[in-house]
């Protein structure tokens, strides 16, 4: 396999080349600056430092992975051109010749191994995406075995947000490893093959993306320059976007709506996102953290309470009235477009407090207790809103949510830190199949074969622990639907979580402002024109 050698003052070479690259072809006629805004800031310019959507999302525009999701979420090639499966052994990957980073560097089979290697470690966020793999074989410069320890038909879906990394650049700038907390030169700065560079970045404040002139693909926008800006609180967003400050924001306050698609300029963009939102528990906790009187156990690790939590909660309230009827109700930890979806299992349980008092009462906690509700302020929508009205429905039944929110940058290393009793959290399928939250919200938590990352509160079923993996290799899909039947079955009859409805999709721009709106809720700028 030829290797590519490069020293550190080539390195800085390409980087100035590739800089003064970003105006190649462009003049001031034809220039087109987009600006955009959401509320959450990506954490990291590392893509395999953090698993959530405000990083891979804002990530898939300057990176790339072997496959990618289209426009109608359908896998296609990207620095794959094609790929087959080995029989029931594993996936060869042929690799796109002539792609190059934004340094100007080759792209090879190396940097793929390199990326597997790198995203699969224990430093990686992502590392659980990679737990059916046995081993990764380079065959030659452009082609490349994924092996799996069983038959795994879903390994392509599944790998649709693992991006590669230039192996040269990354080692030589010391990132040979992701970090979650401690900064390294990848989390600031990128060196990606996506249709988009980076500029500049500012964490928090401002992020500026050029196109790649050099981009291996056909570029549908007309952008010259984006540059991103986080925006907190929805009233300034929304000020911004009608000022004219910025082109597109996202998400919109709900009782904006009505007012901003009667108003002359602008466009209202509304879809159903494949992401559920829902409460977890912390099962595995000894004992409340947060509780004035229950300091000794913990509640939550009886059903009942479980229980009574879910039918306390009004879930058909919180879609009607804080969420002002955007959001669909659901009883599963993934919605009903999804592959796999169990269709017997759709009724919810009833809201009846009355319910849930009994249930508490008969658990032994006749006058309830109190308890830590952790939640976001700046991640999903009204997510705040939905942590308070959800508190005042528990109060109802005797039970005490202290609530803390906080900007998702700080929740995810509380949550990390296992500072809850109980939390609120979202979750879109990467595969856009059920077997996907399965894996990580509900098996349990094992580092060593990258199971249950995301199981904060390490709920644990040894049956749903040993049907993951045969749901996983099989190819019937009746026979793989009566194993996915079972295992929502008993996460639904454990309560292990609380889930409560699909997440709405609403994006707002001025009217010569040409999207595409994924169901992921990932904005991709190549397919962005501004008219």
């Amino acid at each position: 396999m030829t290797m590519k050698k490069r020293t550190a003052r080539s390195l800085l070479a390409s980087s100035i080349i590739a800089g003064v690259a970003l105006g190649v072809g462009l003049t001031s006629a034809s220039a087109e600056t987009f600006k955009w805004a959401g509320s959450t800031d990506p954490q990291t310019m590392d893509p395999h430092a953090v698993n959530s959507a405000p990083v891979l999302g804002f990530l898939n525009n300057v990176y790339e992975g072997l496959v990618r999701r289209n426009k109608s979420m359908r896998i296609e090639p990207a620095l794959a051109e094609s790929w087959e499966a080995l029989g029931g052994d594993g996936w060869r990957f042929k690799l796109r010749q002539g792609v190059t980073y934004h340094d100007g560097s080759a792209f090879t089979a190396e940097d793929v191994l390199f990326s597997y290697e790198r995203a699969s470690s224990e430093e990686a966020d992502v590392r659980s995406w990679f737990a059916p793999v046995s081993e990764v074989i380079v065959q030659d410069d452009y082609t490349i075995d994924f092996m799996t320890k069983a038959p795994n038909p879903l390994f392509p879906d599944s790998i649709a947000n693992f991006m590669i990394m230039d192996k040269t650049w990354t080692e030589a700038n010391d990132a040979a490893r992701p970090s979650k907390e401690a900064e390294n030169f990848a989390t600031r700065n990128v060196n990606g093959t996506g249709a988009f560079m980076l500029a500049s970045r500012d964490p928090g404040v401002k992020t500026t993306l050029k196109p790649f002139a050099n981009w291996w693909d056909d570029m549908e926008s007309n952008i010259t320059e984006a540059i991103f800006t986080p925006i907190g609180e929805s009233s300034t967003g929304m000020a911004a976007l009608l000022s004219g400050e910025i082109d597109f924001i996202a998400p919109i306050p709900l009782q904006n709506v009505p007012q901003m698609k009667g108003r002359d300029g602008f466009t209202v963009h509304e879809g159903v996102e494949a992401r559920v939102i829902m409460f977890g528990f912390g099962h595995e906790a000894d004992a409340l953290k947060y509780s004035d009187e229950t300091k000794d156990k913990n509640p939550f690790q009886d059903v009942r309470v479980r229980q009574a939590i879910y039918q306390a909660i009004d879930v058909g309230a919180l879609t009607s009235k804080v969420m002002r009827g955007t959001a669909e109700p659901v009883s599963q930890l993934v919605s009903k477009e999804m592959r796999a979806y169990s269709t017997g299992l759709a009724d919810r349980l009833p809201f009846d407090p009355e319910a849930s008092k009994a249930l508490l009462a008969e658990a032994g906690y006749p006058d309830g207790f109190s308890f830590g509700l952790m939640c976001p302020n700046d991640r999903y929508i009204n997510d705040e809103a939905i942590c308070r009205a959800a508190a005042s429905m528990l109060a109802k039944i005797g039970v005490d949510a202290k609530l803390s929110t906080m900007p998702v940058r700080a929740y995810w290393p509380e949550l990390r830190a296992d500072n809850f009793d109980m939390y609120l959290l979202g979750w879109s399928p990467g595969t856009f199949d059920a077997e996907h939250p399965i894996r990580f919200l509900a098996s349990t938590p094992n580092s060593e074969k990258k199971l249950g990352s995301w199981n904060f509160g390490g709920y644990s079923n040894a049956r749903v622990d040993e049907l993951l993996p045969m749901i996983q290799t099989e190819v019937d899909d009746t026979k793989r639907q009566a194993l996915v039947d079972e295992a929502h079955k008993l996460i639904q009859d454990e309560v292990a979580y609380v889930p409560m409805y699909v997440q709405p999709l609403i994006w707002a721009t001025k009217d010569n402002i040409s999207l595409t709106q994924r169901t992921d809720n990932f904005f991709i700028l190549r397919w962005v024109t501004v008219n």
